[in-house]
């Protein structure tokens, strides 16, 4: 599985790319972090989740551009508002920041724990998580088309 995603992270990320990975980039301890880490191209900053406390502690943090539990960002002039976890209310939720997240494992036919209340997202909201994206990250102008097209759909409701 690591291979795996390994492979398709790299066919999409360029040595000085930069990353956003919005949190829980890895299970398993040290030894698994640091051989992932090794294999990925990109420039990684790193929105904690909440399996990536423990191995932080232990050293990880300056593997990583940057390491916050948050982050706003604006490419061009689209301002984007970066956390593991969704929210309903989030700076900007009212307006036209979009808020990329991870955390729920969106899926089609999506079973789990959260999928009753992912009804509730804003068509600006969208789960770059690597379940609900063909284990592949999504570069900036994929996350457009889709927040672009969820926010038609919106409309015609």
């Amino acid at each position: 599985m690591n291979d795996v995603m390994i492979a398709n992270w790299n066919s999409v990320i360029g040595k000085d790319d930069t990353v956003f990975h919005l949190g829980d980039f890895c299970l398993g301890g040290a030894a698994e972090w640091t051989k992932i880490l090794d294999r990925l191209n990109g420039k990684i900053y790193l929105i904690m989740g909440n399996h990536d406390l423990k191995n932080i502690r232990q050293g990880f943090i300056s593997r990583f551009e940057h390491v916050a539990m948050q982050m706003h960002i604006e490419v061009g002039k689209q301002r984007i508002y970066l956390c593991h976890y969704p929210f309903l209310c989030f700076e900007g939720s009212y307006k036209d920041v979009w808020q990329l997240f991870g955390h729920v494992h969106t899926r089609k036919n999506n079973t789990g724990i959260d999928a009753g209340r992912l009804q509730y997202l804003y068509p600006t909201q969208y789960d770059v998580g690597v379940d609900n994206n063909n284990f592949t990250p999504v570069s900036f102008g994929q996350v457009k088309r889709i927040i672009d097209k969820q926010v038609e759909q919106s409309k015609e409701k």
